[in-house]
C-alpha cells in the first residue's frame, strides 16, 4: 500500500484488493479511522515514493506519539505455500507536526529515536500475511475450527506476538467499535529466525524448515535480563520448530505426503538469579530467595505442561564453580515447587565433553531416548483426515545463557527426532541414518547453526559459540579460537567495560549514576582544564626551573618524580573506580536492575564487587521508568528538562 502524508493525517490506501477501505490516522488527535472505499484524499495531501509492506504500531515517546512502517521486506521461503516476508527496512511517521523525527527538538527524544531505530535494526521480525508465524503447526490444527473467520491478530500466539504493545490502540478501536475494524492493518510481527531448505533423500523430496520464536516477556539481553519474574516468564524464551515435508513439491503445499513437525523449548533457569557487572570480567551472581521464589518455578513449570505436555528439564548449568550456585538453587526449587509430569535431567556438558569431544553429547541423548520417544512429534498424513502422531510433551534445555550448549543439545536432539521421522515414513532404512547422507546432512547442520547465530546476537550482541561442531560435526581448534574473539566483542557489549563518560549539563534521563566524586575525570580536568592547583603548578614550575639550573642527573631525576607523582594517580583513580564499578556500568535507562544491585535479603552472592568500601553508595536512580513512556502524556520541553534535572518529581 502507499501513503500520503499531510498536516494533519496520514492516509494509507491498499493497492490490493481493489475497493479495499483506507486507513487514516489523525495526526493532532491521534484518531485512527477507517474510510469508506470511495474516501477523498485531501489535495493537498503529498504522496510518499515508498510502499508500505505493513504497519508495526504506534508507539508513545516523551515528546510525541509515533507510527513505525515497514517500507522493506526480505522474502525468506514459501512454506506450506505462503509466503514468509523478513522486515529490513523501516520509517518512523511523527503524530505531532511540531516533532521531528530527523531532528527531534530535545535529546531526550532524539535518545528514544536512537534505542528505537537500533532496535529495528538489528532484529529478525518476521511476518506473513497467510500464514500464521506465532503458533506451531500442532496448535493451529487444534484450533482451526475456532479459528475460522478470525483474524490473524486475535488468534496469535500471545508469548510470541512481539509487536502486540505497539498494536494495541488498533485492537483496542477495532473490540470496542467492530463497524472500525482495523483488523486487515494488524499485522502481527514474530522475533526469531527462519530457514528452509530443499533436498532430496533417496529418491523422496524433501523440504525442511527451523523456526524460532521469541518470547516478548522478560525480554532483554543477557547479564541485565537472568532467571524468572513473579509470573513464571523466564529471560530467552523460545521456541523452536523443526518442520519437515516429505514426498511433494514446492510448489503445491499440498502435493507433500507427510507433513512432520517437532519442537523444543529453551528458557533461563527459573530461579530469581541475575549476574551483577561490576568492570570485572567475570559479574558477580546474585540468587535471590523471595518467599514465593518456588511459586514462580512452579508457575512457570505449570504453563510449559498445560501449553507442550509432559516435559523433559534439561539441565547444562556447571556443577562446580562459578555456575554451581544456580545449578543448586533450581534443583531445591524444582523439588519444591512439585509439578507433575516434569522430570529433571542433569547433564554436565564442560566435563562429559572436555577436550573438543563433543560427540559423547550422545550420553545425554540416550538418558532421555524414554521422553522423546513418549513425546513423539506431530505427523499429518495426506491419506489421514486426522493426525497421524501428536506430539505429547517437549523438552526444555537450559544452559547459563541458553546459547551455546543449548545449541548444541537442541541441535543433537533434532537430528534424532529427524531420524525417526524419515524412519517411520519409510525415507530411511533401519539401519540408515542422515549422517550417511552428505546432501541432507549439510542442510541441517547449517541450518541449526545460522539458528544458533540469530538466537545469540538477538540476546548477547555476537553470533554463538560451538558452531563448528553444528556445521561439521567436529570441534576445531580454528572454531576455538572463533570462539574466542566472539567472547571479547561479546564482553565488550555486554558490561562493565563501556563507561559512562558522558558530562553534560542536560544528561538523559538517566537510571545510571556516577560516584558524586569522579576521580579520573578529576585527573583529567587537573591536568588539562583551565584551573592550575598549586601542586600542578609547583610540579610543573619545579620540571621547568629544572631546565635551566641542574644538571642532566638532577633533570632526569625530576622528570621521573614528575611522572611518578602522575601514575600514581593515574593508579589511584582506576582503583576507585574499580571498587565503585557498580556505578561507572553503562546499565539500561529505561528498566534499570536496581533492585538486583542492591539486594539485601536472603540468598546468595558469589562477591560484592564494585559496591565500594562497604557501603551501598551510588544507588541507581530508577528515573526513566517504562511508565513514563507508556503513559502517553506528551510533556513540554520545560517539563522534560526539569525533570532530567532533577527539579521536579515525575508523577506516572
Amino acid at each position: 500500500m502507499k501513503y500520503l502524508q499531510g498536516e494533519e493525517s496520514y492516509i494509507f490506501v491498499p493497492a490490493e484488493p481493489v475497493g479495499a477501505r483506507p486507513l487514516v490516522v489523525y495526526r493532532n488527535s491521534g484518531d485512527i479511522v477507517l474510510e469508506a472505499p470511495n474516501f477523498t484524499v485531501p489535495s493537498n495531501a503529498k504522496r510518499s515514493g515508498k510502499t508500505i509492506y505493513g504497519i508495526l504500531g504506534l508507539i508513545p515517546l516523551v515528546l510525541s506519539e509515533y507510527l513505525i512502517v515497514i517500507t522493506g521486506r526480505e522474502l525468506r521461503g514459501t512454506l506450506l505455500g505462503h509466503a514468509i516476508y523478513r522486515a529490513v527496512d523501516f520509517e518512523i511517521l511523527s503524530l505531532d507536526p511540531t516533532v521531528s523525527v530527523s531532528t527531534p527538538p530535545h535529546p531526550v527524544e532524539a535518545h528514544l529515536l536512537a534505542l528505537v531505530r537500533s532496535h529495528l535494526k538489528s532484529g529478525v521480525f518476521l511476518f506473513s500475511y497467510s500464514f500464521d508465524l506465532t503458533r506451531r503447526l500442532q496448535a493451529q490444527w487444534v484450533a482451526q475450527e475456532q479459528d475460522d473467520g478470525r483474524a490473524f491478530w486475535e488468534v496469535a500466539d500471545d508469548r510470541f506476538f512481539w509487536n502486540k504493545y505497539l498494536q494495541s490502540r488498533f485492537m483496542d478501536i477495532t473490540v470496542s467499535n467492530p463497524k472500525n475494524d482495523l483488523s486487515s492493518y494488524i499485522l502481527p510481527i514474530t522475533y526469531g529466525s527462519f530457514d528452509i531448505r530443499l533436498c532430496s533423500l533417496n529418491g523422496q523430496s524433501i523440504q525442511m524448515s527451523l523456526i524460532s520464536r521469541r518470547s516478548r516477556f522478560r525480554a532483554g539481553t543477557r547479564y541485565f535480563r537472568r532467571g524468572i519474574d513473579h509470573d513464571g516468564h523466564v529471560a530467552n524464551f523460545i521456541e523452536t520448530e523443526q518442520i519437515v515435508l516429505v514426498g511433494g513439491s514446492v510448489s503445491d503445499a499440498d502435493d507433500f505426503s507427510h507433513k512432520l513437525s517437532f519442537v523444543q523449548i529453551r528458557g533461563s533457569v527459573p530461579v530469581f538469579w541475575a549476574e551483577v557487572n561490576t568492570l570485572r570480567y567475570k559479574p558477580d551472581l546474585q540468587i535471590m530467595d523471595f518467599q514465593n521464589s518456588n511459586g514462580a518455578t512452579r508457575r512457570h513449570l505449570q504453563e510449559q505442561v498445560s501449553l507442550y505436555g509432559d516435559q523433559t528439564v534439561v539441565n547444562l548449568v556447571d556443577q562446580k564453580g562459578h555456575e554451581k550456585p544456580v545449578k543448586d538453587a533450581y534443583e531445591r526449587n524444582f523439588i519444591e515447587a512439585n509439578v507433575e509430569k516434569v522430570k529433571y535431567q542433569y547433564f554436565d556438558f564442560h566435563n562429559e565433553c572436555k577436550h573438543m569431544r563433543w560427540d559423547r553429547i550422545s550420553l545425554l541423548l540416550d538418558s532421555i531416548t524414554e521422553d522423546l520417544q513418549r513425546d513423539g512429534y506431530f505427523h499429518l498424513d495426506s491419506a489421514s483426515p486426522e493426525p497421524v502422531e501428536w506430539q505429547l510433551g517437549v523438552v526444555r534445555t537450559n544452559c547459563m545463557d541458553n546459547l551455546d550448549r543449548t545449541n548444541v543439545a537442541q541441535a543433537a536432539i533434532a537430528k534424532w527426532t529427524l531420524n525417526k521421522q524419515l524412519k517411520d515414513v519409510g525415507v530411511l532404512a533401519a539401519d540408515d541414518a542422515v549422517d550417511n547422507h552428505e546432501d541432507i546432512s549439510r542442510h541441517i547442520r547449517e541450518m541449526w547453526s545460522d539458528h544458533a547465530d540469530y538466537i545469540s546476537r538477538a540476546y548477547a550482541g555476537t553470533g554463538a559459540l560451538k558452531t563448528d561442531f553444528t556445521r561439521t560435526g567436529k570441534r576445531t581448534r580454528a572454531g576455538a579460537f572463533d570462539d574466542l574473539q566472539k567472547q571479547v566483542v561479546s564482553d565488550h557489549h555486554r558490561s562493565g567495560f563501556v563507561m559512562m563518560y558522558r558530562y553534560r549539563m542536560h544528561s538523559t534521563s538517566s537510571a545510571a549514576s556516577r560516584h558524586p566524586f569522579d576521580p579520573l575525570r578529576a585527573f583529567l580536568l587537573f591536568v588539562h582544564g583551565p584551573r592550575r592547583t598549586y601542586i600542578a603548578s609547583f610540579v610543573r614550575s619545579d620540571f621547568s626551573s629544572s631546565n635551566q639550573s641542574k644538571t642532566k642527573n638532577q633533570k632526569d631525576y625530576s622528570l621521573s618524580y614528575y611522572f611518578a607523582f602522575w601514575i600514581l594517580i593515574l593508579s589511584l583513580s582506576l582503583a576507585f573506580i574499580f571498587i565503585h564499578g557498580i556505578d561507572y556500568v553503562a546499565w539500561p535507562r529505561l528498566l534499570p536492575p536496581t533492585d538486583v544491585i542492591h539486594y539485601n535479603g536472603p540468598g546468595f552472592r558469589s562477591a560484592h564487587n564494585g559496591k565500594g568500601f562497604g557501603m551501598d553508595i551510588g544507588k541507581l536512580k530508577a528515573g526513566a521508568s517504562a511508565q513514563w513512556l507508556a503513559s502517553g502524556v506528551r510533556r513540554t520541553d520545560k517539563q522534560v528538562e526539569e525533570i532530567e534535572l532533577g527539579t521536579k518529581k515525575r508523577v506516572d
